[in-house]
């Protein structure tokens, strides 16, 4: 497939770019600096400019098959959501139909899998912009008319891939870990591109 990615040099990003290469997909990145996309490969295309810019995000989006939005903005709020805007925007006008939109567990439906810590402390006071950033970049997705896919990951760690973590759960489902491997992430995020099980759905993934 032809994939679109963003937020590629993102510590989810990168490792999503390596794991479509890897199978077989065509990528094409948007980047403000092209220097801190480290990959080199035949089937990546690297577009230059702002997420928030809407020709450079057309110039990514046309002509693909799917697109996958793993945008960060570490604490600070805005870019998800505005980023996901336009790309959705975009996708519209181009006819791009298939979305993969990496989320966070605990927006929406699945605050229930949140405990103290993560539900207050964290997403309450710590990272409460990143959070309502996910919350806006969610309704932006679902209000649209694309094939969407939005994955919550639970708190991000460095292990390897395992492929053994917990998917599509109910917000009450016990015994969470609440971490997963940005490896796991990436894997998950990939498949979706040819798994229609999670189709405008949310699923939660977690240890």
């Amino acid at each position: 497939m032809k994939v679109a990615i963003f937020g590629a040099t993102g510590t989810i990003g990168r490792q999503v770019v390596a794991r479509a290469l890897a199978a077989g997909h065509e990528v094409t990145v948007l980047t403000r600096n092209a220097a801190n996309l480290t990959v080199k490969d035949k089937r990546l295309r690297v577009e230059v400019g702002d997420v928030l810019d809407p020709a450079a995000v057309e110039r990514t989006v046309i002509g693909q098959d799917a697109v996958i939005i793993t945008l960060g903005a570490g604490r600070k709020g805005v870019v998800r959501a505005e980023g996901t805007r336009r790309i959705i925007e975009a996708m519209e006008r181009t006819g791009v139909k298939r979305l993969i939109c990496q989320s966070s567990l605990g927006v929406g439906d699945s605050r229930g899998n949140l405990n103290f810590v993560w539900k207050y402390l964290m997403f309450g006071m710590l990272l409460r912009q990143a959070y309502a950033d996910h919350v806006v970049q969610e309704q932006y997705v679902q209000a649209s008319d694309l094939d969407w896919t939005i994955v919550r990951p639970s708190a991000f760690t460095d292990g390897p891939a395992t492929g053994t973590y917990r998917r599509g759960f109910p917000a009450t489902e016990p015994g969470l870990s609440l971490k997963i491997s940005r490896a796991d992430i990436a894997n998950f995020l990939v498949e979706q591109l040819t798994d229609d099980t999670y189709l405008r759905r949310t699923p939660g993934i977690s240890n």
